[in-house]
């Protein structure tokens, strides 16, 4: 205590000379000044600026912004160096290392009062605002945040849209004087688009400088607040911080004692830094589950694909047929995925191939006229078709060992879906159903809101902790991005929230560089629900009118269960096509899904990616190497094998003459033995990829 006492009283005296804190590498240095009493940053990595002088501070709706005319009261400083397990994750043990500086600001004309707290990392800086308890500031509403990221120069960014109710865009590598949403390609196959600023782009921003450094701008612990987008000046090269609205135009409401999310900036001379950081997850707080045994990885096949390549539908009745209007009874289609007999047949693949669970959408009543119609009641979440025996179906998946995976599509009635939730959650129970997928398509109800405002977040993580009550996973769709909730509450096993692979059946599809820009961007925040493994590349396979393709290589497809992180994977294809490849079926069979330690070998975002992970409590390795639309070939070194134990390499790759497009479907299988002294020949093809799973002979 004396320490942290002389630490705050040095700040002061020394004020003239501005306060500055470095990362425990002392690499990265961020400077704090008062200017004409509004409160700035910068950040300097290795002696280079990386964020040049920026603003600080929040506006209120009422009683004067916190913007400026502060004056400091006191500065304190504190070290943390400690290490932490995830319940599952990359790495067994996370290391938790940085110098920490607050800064306690008060306006002597307003009384009140706001403390700005810095966080250095290795990997880069986090900083947030925290209101104290005050008699001048109890109820207030937050209308923005002045929060500035001015950067050095014209820096190469990888961007989506700041699109308020959706993040499944198509990424766009321009400089960022290039931004600019009027060039973006709106026919994308999105649901639901709320657009309204041309040079708006969504966090996590990531970027490479001419010079070679690597910055990436994010945000952690999201948890009762907006989702930040970003401003750009694309002449400036400035970045400012817009809070996603809430219906009435507000962006946040708080009340004292309370705090922001973190606003975070990484940077490095070496992608493969960024791709591994875990300061995201850092800043979270730790678990709030004391027992975590329910919480499990999961490998799934599911009732799903054969929706979105068209072999069957969602609804019971077709939407053009809801129901008969004498009777008022659903007529069937004759095209329902989700019968009783067709879960069946899912459940004996999972059975016999050793799977985990079976997804099941379509199962529950109201698809019929679900979307589009901003309805308030579609769903009940309890009531299943006709042709969906829940009772039948759940003594047969127990009979075979298999866990069902729960859907709830809420269609954006989130209302509807939280007065429904405690009966739903007690019919899992009443099931034994472990996990749980929700989706969110649609315009939110409350109507006005937005999927990213904090009315959304407050729910997302609502349902996260309310299905920790009955100790059930979440898997969330069409969600807000995560920011690391995870450490917190690690039964929200994984979410989707970007442009997944199901884009690939019926839209312009996703490009051959997007897997390699998600472990850069969409990751950084937590596990992806990306749902990999397909294995039937083109839908003209389907219908021959079909042009719509997945835009990998088979090999790439096998390649994702490694590079895209999840706890929770599925093998989204239909059973009938992994039976004509069980060869390479053979790796999803194997691959594992929680790690002991992760070792990220070869990283550039948009170009390519590959990482190595150990099998938490086992000695078998998996690698996975993906590209873009370029070819690529390299040497990988296996010295992160442990010395002298022999393993077999079995080496899922492109053969000679596959393309994503023109021949997307070759592959070429080999066995070779290896040790930690041996190198192995990575061959790409344009889109592909490489898997390779080690096991100790």
């Amino acid at each position: 205590m004396k320490k942290l006492i002389l630490a705050a009283m040095l700040g002061v005296s020394m004020w003239c000379h501005g306060q500055s804190v470095s990362s425990p590498s002392k690499e990265i240095t961020l400077d704090f000044k008062l200017i004409d009493g509004k409160p700035t940053y910068a950040v300097m990595f290795k002696g280079n600026p990386i964020v040049k002088t920026s603003e600080l501070g929040i506006k209120l709706k009422s009683g004067g912004d916190l913007t400026s005319g502060f004056a400091i009261d006191s500065v304190g400083r504190f070290l943390v160096n400690e290490s932490w397990k995830p319940v599952l994750g990359e790495q067994s043990t996370i290391v938790n290392h940085y110098n920490q500086l607050t800064v306690a600001l008060s306006q002597p004309t307003g009384g009140r009062r706001l403390n700005l707290v810095f966080r250095v990392f290795d990997e880069g800086v986090a900083f947030r605002y925290e209101f104290p308890r005050q008699p001048k500031l109890n109820y207030f509403i937050v209308t923005d945040e002045v929060t500035q990221f001015n950067l050095t120069g014209d820096h190469k960014a990888f961007w989506i849209p700041g699109d308020y109710d959706s993040q499944e865009y198509v990424y766009t590598e321009t400089p960022l004087s290039g931004i600019d949403n009027q060039k973006v390609d709106m026919n994308n196959g999105i649901a639901m688009k709320s657009l309204n600023s041309r040079y708006r782009v969504q966090a996590p921003l990531m970027m490479k400088s001419a010079g070679g450094l690597y910055v990436n701008i994010f945000e952690a612990a999201v948890v009762d607040y907006p989702v930040m987008h970003l401003d750009v000046d694309t002449k400036q090269f400035r970045l400012t911080a817009h809070l996603t609205p809430g219906a009435l135009g507000d962006k946040a409401y708080l009340q004292a004692p309370c705090h922001t999310p973190w606003r975070t900036v990484m940077v490095s001379d070496d992608a493969r830094d960024i791709v591994a950081s875990k300061m995201i997850l850092n800043l979270n707080e730790p678990s709030k589950i004391d027992d975590t045994s329910w919480i499990k990885p999961m490998k799934y096949v599911g009732v799903w694909w054969e929706m979105h390549v068209g072999k069957s539908t969602w609804d019971y009745a077709g939407s053009q047929n809801a129901q008969n209007n004498q009777t008022g009874e659903l007529i069937a289609s004759g095209k329902h995925g989700a019968t009783t007999e067709n879960t069946k047949r899912y459940i004996d693949f999972a059975a016999k191939h050793g799977f985990d669970g079976v997804l099941v959408e379509g199962w529950n009543v109201g698809w019929e006229d679900w979307f589009n119609n901003w309805k308030e009641d579609v769903f009940d979440f309890t009531t299943p078709y006709p042709d969906f025996d829940l009772k039948a179906v759940n003594d047969y998946a127990k009979s075979k060992n298999i866990k069902m995976i729960m859907h709830h599509e809420t269609s954006g009635s989130v209302g509807n879906y939280e007065r429904h939730m405690d009966r739903a959650f007690d019919l899992m129970k009443r099931y034994g159903y472990p996990a749980l997928k929700s989706g969110y398509v649609g315009r939110i109800i409350p109507r006005g809101e937005f999927h990213d405002g904090q009315a959304m977040v407050r729910h997302f993580n609502f349902a996260a902790r309310r299905a920790a009550d009955y100790k059930l996973m979440v898997n969330s769709h069409e969600s807000v991005r995560p920011t690391g909730y995870h450490r917190t509450y690690p039964n929200y096993i994984a979410a989707e929230a970007a442009r997944g692979n199901e884009f690939n059946a019926w839209s312009t599809g996703n490009n051959p560089m997007h897997e390699t820009i998600l472990p850069f961007t969409r990751l950084l925040g937590g596990p992806m629900d990306y749902t990999p493994g397909v294995f039937e590349i083109k839908m003209s396979a389907y219908d021959p009118t079909k042009k719509e393709q997945v835009h990998t290589t088979l090999a790439k497809q096998l390649a994702l269960y490694v590079t895209m992180y999840s706890p929770l994977q599925m093998a989204a294809d239909l059973p009938e096509n992994y039976e004509k490849h069980p060869d390479a079926f053979q790796f999803i069979k194997d691959v594992e899904l929680d790690w002991d330690d992760s070792k990220y070998l070869e990283a550039e975002p948009g170009d390519y990616l590959t990482v190595v992970r150990k099998t938490k409590g086992k000695d078998t390795w998996f690698l996975g190497a993906v590209t873009d639309e370029d070819a690529r070939k390299s040497t990988i070194a296996l010295d992160f094998l442990p010395k002298g134990q022999k393993f077999l390499a079995t080496i899922y790759g492109d053969a000679p003459d596959a393309h994503w497009e023109k021949n997307p479907k070759a592959y070429k299988i080999r066995k070779i033995e290896v040790t930690s002294k041996s190198k192995i020949d990575l061959n790409l093809a344009a889109g592909g990829g490489t898997a390779i799973s080690f096991e100790p002979k």
